[in-house]
């Protein structure tokens, strides 16, 4: 049996003393977590397994800097056992094995059981992933997996069905200013004597996009920018200095990205041009491929505007065009007229209505045959069988239009195009319906 370390807690009380202000203010239980109010309500789920002491294996799902790692130690705390941390930008699968040992060896000199706090674990490959499902069944460790991205995508399904998945959520402003007032008033782990103005206090709180760590790290370099300039207090210059540029809450290539895009095409096809061009800058100034921005508008302009403004597809094409020769910042420019042009255009859904139609025409009747005079006749052999015959050309008639069948009899009568009732297209469904008539068709 080894010899107890009597100076450990002196060595740990060093060490967090010249950490970040984020570290250093990490809550010690969980009535210091501030938001998170569905996790630790009175009642909730999450707060009721951990002040029980029997955690499960679970998922922290949710934006940077919403306490995951601080939730992972609190589980570890509360039920007694040791914590490993492991970043699955670096870790592979023999770190995996060692923690697995490690912990199979606590468990059997009695030491307690293992919490194995994995960050960023949808950058595991599969197989690493596949590495902890012996310690997660077995129940050697307790997984604690912290991701930003929707973990039913990127964990595998195996792992998720052993685990419970719990949602983080990005801190509102009031929980930020909370969570400085204390560091302020915290004598030991904190910036006492530190001040900020109201105005200072609140711009932070509303720039940090709900990222906790970034709130008090950014605030400990504001204070320390004031008092080198032998200013009393933290103000809006400090903060902004501190910070560089305000934070935008997107990742590129994950589930806020999604959710973003996704924000901004139902605001164009809802016509709320205000909440478009909020969410295309959101997008830009987050960094977002211009040129992607621009592929959605292109699709959309046929997809919800279609023939109801045809020029919409011409606008989305040659803001395309745009960002790819110029790029960024100037092509913003033509994707903000893209926006305003698409969402303030008359909308019509008709042409993806018809491709779905088509389609469940088309696969109906597989393999029908062209109808005789519709066919090429394009050689003497051709016309011989017949090709051709019977074809009436519709020019020989002064309106331009004349009946005869043009679908395959196995779809005669089928109707895979309906005309919308908005702009361009209300005129184009009264010409529909003259050449109707003339077809004998009853849309």
């Amino acid at each position: 049996m080894t010899e107890p370390d009597l100076f450990a807690a002196e060595r740990a009380e060093r060490r967090t003393a010249h950490a970040p202000l984020a570290t250093r203010m990490r809550p010690r239980n969980l009535d210091e977590v501030v938001g998170q109010r569905d996790l630790l309500a009175a009642g909730a789920a999450f707060r009721t397994m951990v002040e029980a002491g029997r955690p499960v294996s679970m998922i922290l799902w949710g934006p940077p800097g919403s306490g995951k790692t601080t939730l992972a130690r609190l589980v570890a705390v509360n039920s007694g056992a040791r914590f490993d941390q492991l970043s699955a930008t670096s870790a592979g699968v023999k770190d995996v094995r060692e923690v697995l040992a490690i912990a199979t060896r606590r468990i059997e000199n009695g030491d307690g059981r293992t919490v194995l706090f994995l960050d960023e674990i949808h950058r595991f490959t599969k197989a690493q992933q596949d590495a902890l499902l012996p310690g997660v069944e077995d129940g050697i460790i307790v997984l604690v997996g912290a991701t930003t991205e929707n973990p039913f995508f990127e964990v595998n399904s195996p792992l998720i069905s052993r685990s419970t998945v719990f949602r983080t959520e990005a801190l509102a402003p009031d929980d930020v200013e909370e969570l400085v007032r204390r560091a302020i008033d915290d004598p030991v782990r904190g910036v006492p004597g530190a001040a900020v103005s109201e105005e200072a206090l609140e711009d932070l709180a509303h720039r940090v996009g709900g990222d906790a760590r970034l709130a008090l790290n950014a605030f400990e370099l504001a204070v320390t920018i004031a008092e080198g300039r032998g200013r009393p207090e933290v103000g809006i210059e400090e903060i902004g200095e501190a910070l560089q540029r305000r934070v935008i809450r997107y990742d590129k290539g994950g589930d806020r990205h999604y959710d973003v895009i996704s924000a901004f095409i139902k605001s164009v096809r809802g016509s709320d041009v205000d909440a478009a061009l909020y969410w295309l800058h959101t997008m830009i100034e987050a960094g977002e491929d211009p040129k992607f921005i621009a592929r959605r508008l292109v699709i959309l302009a046929s997809e919800d505007i279609g023939l109801a403004d045809p020029a919409a597809l011409g606008i989305a094409i040659d803001a395309f065009r745009a960002v790819e020769v110029i790029g960024l910042p100037e092509g913003a420019y033509a994707l903000t007229e893209a926006t305003v042009y698409l969402a303030t255009a008359a909308k019509s859904n008709s042409l993806a209505e018809a491709i779905s139609a088509s389609r469940r025409a088309v696969e109906a009747t597989p393999g029908a045959d062209v109808p005789m005079h519709l066919r090429s006749a394009a050689t003497a052999g051709q016309r011989q069988m017949g090709h051709g015959a019977g074809y009436d050309y519709p020019h020989d008639d002064p309106r331009g239009v004349l009946a005869q069948q043009y679908l395959p009899d196995e779809a005669t009568g089928a109707i895979l195009y309906r005309a919308g009732t908005h702009g361009r297209e209300a005129e184009l469904a009264e010409r529909l319906g003259r050449i109707d008539r003339i077809l004998g068709k009853d849309r």
